[in-house]
């Protein structure tokens, strides 16, 4: 990190944030700050708040205690047309592309600019183009197609490109290569890197199991832990750093996260299931 970003107050801020669904807690008492051009991943096992955290960030989620900030406004705060207005400012790459099925991928990647409004048809089209291109698409090829027509891979990078088609300032991608190969995985690692490339200060949140991804594309890297196994007192995230102290890290949590080892999980797992009922 540059000493000119460290500089800068926070751009996305939770401050003690606790997130809960009824009776169910997700996130607990979280400070974060993530300063502009940083790209922080956010790692961690199932259900442990790392999608919740994104639409936190976004405002599509309102903390139950503590607030989520981004360029120092609380967003849920906003009236709606200013909402819209700073949401503009993201782009979101969802788990499973989240495509409009019954658009072309020429709708899809222009539907963020033409309900912003301002913009041509034939403006519209050219960055279609681009964006295509961007990501590594033959617009002559995919920009007719609908997404039932593309391969996993395809549809993640179409997805990509409708999120920059905003030129936003701010990339949240939610599980970006899950079901992909480890050769399309390693194609999304180098667009998003590429991405912050083209766009210098752009900020980059990344929420992702696949360790490929963190040492690819993190300059730090936030794991949290589920709420349930946590000890009176813990805190839910335990780790921030960079990807080499990640790498050294000897907390038994995230080496067993790290390594992919089982462990006791199996044992846990079984002991839940006949909590609830379910044979192991």
């Amino acid at each position: 990190m540059t000493e000119a970003i460290s500089s800068e107050r926070p751009l996305l801020t939770l401050e003690q944030v606790s997130v809960s669904f009824g009776p169910q807690r997700v996130l607990h008492a979280i400070d974060l700050n993530i300063r502009k051009g940083q790209t922080v991943v956010v790692i961690g096992e199932s259900g442990c708040g790392k999608t919740v955290l994104l639409k936190l960030l976004i405002g599509l989620l309102r903390a139950t205690v503590g607030r989520a900030t981004f360029d120092g406004q609380v967003l849920v705060d906003l009236s709606d047309g200013r909402l819209t207005a700073q949401r503009l400012r993201f782009g979101y790459v969802f788990q499973n592309a989240a495509l409009f099925d019954s658009m072309s991928v020429r709708e899809n990647v222009a539907f963020g600019p033409r309900n912003r409004g301002g913009k041509s048809e034939q403006e519209l089209n050219e960055i279609v183009h681009q964006r295509l291109r961007e990501v590594g698409l033959n617009p002559e090829v995919v920009i007719e197609k609908r997404p039932a027509e593309l391969s996993g891979g395809m549809r993640k990078r179409v997805a990509l490109a409708r999120a920059l088609a905003l030129d936003p300032e701010v990339m949240l991608y939610d599980e970006p290569t899950t079901g992909l190969d480890p050769i399309m995985t390693d194609v999304i690692n180098e667009l998003i890197l590429q991405t912050r490339l083209r766009r210098p200060g752009v900020t980059s949140l990344v929420v992702t199991h696949e360790m490929r991804t963190v040492t690819r594309v993190a300059d730090r890297v936030v794991m949290f832990y589920p709420l349930a196994r946590l000890q009176a007192g813990q805190h839910q995230m335990i780790f921030d750093g960079t990807p080499d102290e990640l790498a050294a890290c000897d907390d038994p949590r995230v080496r067993q996260f790290v390594e992919g080892q089982a462990g006791g999980r199996i044992t846990e797992l079984n002991e839940a299931n006949n909590t609830n009922g379910v044979s192991p």
